[in-house]
């Protein structure tokens, strides 16, 4: 899509395409709707408003698709041009449809002038890294630094194929977010809990030498007053 946008003619005639001026920008925050997944939410936050400070005098909005980003965001008072939450329960492609639609909206009328969405992308159940990708508009993209390419033949036409492919693409988009969402999620919480369930192993065994060395205590206190006491009655 980077490539074919990058040889079209007449940009203009794709709302999608045309580059403004970011005076209104608006981040698609993608964090979990519950707690007990370690520090997933926590990183995706911090992105997010590390984000908004490469901003600072422009209008930035959010757009937060979870519970915990939603009501962070409503605790500091952001400008919340509409949300999303209860999502990941039962997800969907018809979700990421609706929120695609609800996206393309917000910048062909123009209440927005670029669109990035932060949020968690999944290397593995033990890592996932917090990344920002600009949605709207799509950025043409020439191959750089390679003298052998060749560019392609189009059929039946460059405009043809993005006529077809652009009310597909940002869909497919926003549903891989969801799914890399998704997956690291569940890929945090897992590690938070076996590491929360190791952490109170370690304490019942902690509790449990303390124990023993406290009645061994006190037993060898009764046995040493008995014999105390024996030795007395001598």
């Amino acid at each position: 899509m980077g490539h074919l946008t990058s040889v079209v003619a007449d940009r203009r005639r794709y709302p999608l395409l045309v580059e403004r001026d970011p005076r209104r920008v608006c981040l698609v925050v993608v964090t979990a709707d519950r707690g007990l997944c370690g520090s997933f939410n926590n990183n995706i936050l911090r992105k997010a408003m590390t984000r908004v400070d490469n901003y600072p005098g422009e209008e930035v909005s959010v757009f937060p698709v979870g519970r915990k980003g939603r009501d962070f965001f409503r605790r500091r008072r952001f400008r919340v041009v509409t949300e999303e939450v209860n999502l990941f329960h039962a997800l969907d492609f018809g979700h990421a449809i609706s929120l695609a639609q609800r996206l393309v909206d917000l910048y062909v009328t123009e209440r927005v002038d670029r669109i990035e969405v932060v949020y968690n992308e999944f290397k593995s159940a033990l890592q996932q890294q917090p990344v920002v990708e600009q949605l709207l508009p799509i950025l043409p993209e020439l191959p750089e630094g390679d003298a052998y390419f060749i560019d392609y033949l189009y059929e039946p036409s460059p405009e043809g194929i993005l006529d077809a492919l652009l009310p597909r693409h940002l869909n497919f988009q926003v549903w891989r977010i969801l799914l890399e969402s998704n997956a690291a999620e569940q890929g945090a919480r897992m590690t938070a809990m076996e590491n929360a369930t190791n952490n109170a192993s370690r304490l019942i065994d902690d509790l449990t030498l303390d124990l023993n060395k406290a009645r061994q205590t006190m037993i060898t206190t009764e046995l040493m007053d008995i014999v105390g006491g024996a030795e007395a009655l001598k």
